[in-house]
């Protein structure tokens, strides 16, 4: 086969070792870069107004086969300063064909050129792609990001709602409206009035089976009997057996009108309170702002209900015992049964110990081996032995409703609204907390779309600049082999590798 028509192929990475080798270059060949480079930067201060100048002159770095080009144009732009002889007078033509010159000399210009493909192809592309690659990383992290705010965006809206609608208000002016709510409360303990009533068949079972088994009559869940036969009396009522003649109600503290939705201590409770039975130390710390409040309300006992008008009363505790049987119930003594934490907490209980009662009734019915089978309860009162499955899951149902009516979270809410004005506070910044971390999540997704958009410009400015940094590769790719193909008469030169994997 003829030796012409065999191509010359040269590994990009090896091109510039391969020119040395062959002795195209000499090894120090960068010695003379330094000097050429400072002719064209003194060169280019000037040139003549021409657009193909002005396009070779722009965002890049210029190398041997620009300046023949700026030579072609200055050939045009510069004729008029030929003289007879074909040479130019012009001192831009001079000085530039003095670079040609230089960079002639040893093909300089083919190693400079040959260095350059080579930077382009292993680290200037490499390194845009990356750089691309993390911006286009960096939207799809913010868009997840957005993903997940909008999720606890709508997370937050929808608790803050959910207690709202739990509460019974609109959540316009929170405290204001969590202290009006208060005004509820005798007509919810009027609704568990109605369901206590009708568990007075399970109170009755269980007394009677704790009189069968202790051979004694026994009171049991007294304070349970004493609601259901006299109603949601006051305190004073269940502890001395007898009606005052005057009730002392305490005030209740009420924000100051227009509190805006915004907590005055600020506090930072968490995501979640537990809005569980209020502990009986709890401190009243009760005051009113209206104003000499006389009710005077006689009733058909003929007794006075009385509201302190004086704001400085003394705080009363819960744990405050009544030993004053003056006729006057005042404090504690004062609230309802219901209402008066301490008695409230009793009630619970006692409801728990009937229902526990009950469920164990149920297992000792279904279980075969019962000690107390039918047969041992034969001399026990008929409200024991009548009793069936069927009878017993029934009462079950009733205690479990009267403990569900008393539990309900927004009772619950009331009563403590009531009776800790800290609650309010607590209360009303926990509902805060959501709206705030509602805006909180607008802005955060707010910044990331504008992230995204920054990204997404710097992004197409960059796959702007690898493409047109490939053109150029690929041009100087061509130049290259064209070159030194010369060299070689005609023979076909193939640079290959890397750079046509760009």
């Amino acid at each position: 086969m003829d030796e012409q028509s065999i191509p010359i192929d040269i590994h990009t990475n090896k091109l510039l070792e391969w020119l040395i080798s062959r002795r195209h270059v000499k090894k120090e060949w960068q010695n003379n870069i330094l000097g050429i480079r400072e002719k064209i930067n003194n060169a280019i201060q000037d040139m003549p107004a021409h657009e193909g100048i002005v396009k070779l002159l722009s965002g890049q770095h210029i190398n041997y086969f620009h300046c023949r080009k700026i030579v072609d144009i200055l050939k045009e732009t510069e004729a008029d300063t030929k003289n007879v002889f074909g040479r130019y007078g012009s001192q831009r033509m001079k000085d530039w064909q003095d670079i040609l010159s230089c960079y002639q000399k040893d093909n300089v210009y083919l190693a400079e050129v040959s260095q350059i493909l080579i930077r382009n192809v292993s680290y200037e592309i490499p390194s845009l792609r990356k750089q691309l690659s993390k911006l286009q990383q960096v939207e799809l992290d913010c868009e997840k990001k957005i993903k997940d705010y909008t999720k606890s965006e709508v997370t937050c809206c929808k608790e803050f709602q959910t207690l709202c609608e739990q509460l019974g208000i609109p959540g316009k002016n929170i405290k204001n409206e969590l202290m009006e709510l208060v005004k509820d409360l005798p007509s919810i303990y009027e609704k568990s009035m109605q369901s206590l009533k009708e568990i007075e068949p399970a109170i009755d079972l269980y007394e009677a089976f704790n009189e069968y088994l202790s051979g004694n009559k026994i009171e049991v869940l007294k304070i349970l009997r004493f609601v259901i036969e006299k109603g949601n009396t006051t305190t004073y009522e269940y502890l001395h057996g007898k009606k005052p003649i005057k009730i002392d109600l305490p005030e209740i503290k009420s924000p100051s009108e227009g509190t805006e939705n915004t907590s005055s201590n600020e506090i930072d409770f968490g995501d979640d309170i537990d809005f569980g039975v209020v502990n009986e130390s709890i401190d009243f710390d009760i005051s009113s702002n209206d104003d000499n409040i006389d009710w005077s309300v006689k009733t058909d006992d003929e007794f006075e209900i009385i509201e302190h008008s004086d704001a400085n009363s003394k705080i009363i505790e819960l744990d405050i015992e009544s030993t004053s049987d003056d006729g006057i119930a005042t404090g504690v003594d004062a609230l309802t049964l219901l209402d008066n934490p301490s008695t409230r907490e009793n009630i619970l209980n006692t409801l728990l110990e009937l229902e526990s009662f009950l469920k164990m009734r149920t297992l000792e019915m279904m279980n075969e081996s019962d000690l107390l089978s039918m047969s041992q309860l034969q001399n026990a009162s008929s409200i024991i032995q009548m009793q069936t499955l069927e009878t017993i899951g029934s009462l079950s149902i009733k205690v479990d409703n009267a403990l569900k009516d008393l539990l309900n979270k927004r009772t619950q809410h009331l009563h403590n609204l009531k009776h800790s004005i800290n609650y309010v506070d607590i209360l009303t910044s926990n509902l805060n907390q959501k709206l705030s971390q509602v805006d909180r999540m607008k802005a955060c997704k707010i910044l990331m779309e504008n992230k995204i958009s920054e990204s997404r410009k710097e992004a197409g400015d960059v796959e702007n600049i690898v493409a047109l940094l490939i053109n150029k590769t690929k041009d100087l790719q061509n130049d290259i082999q064209n070159d030194i193909s010369q060299k070689y008469k005609g023979r076909v030169v193939n640079i290959v590798g890397g750079v046509n994997m760009i």
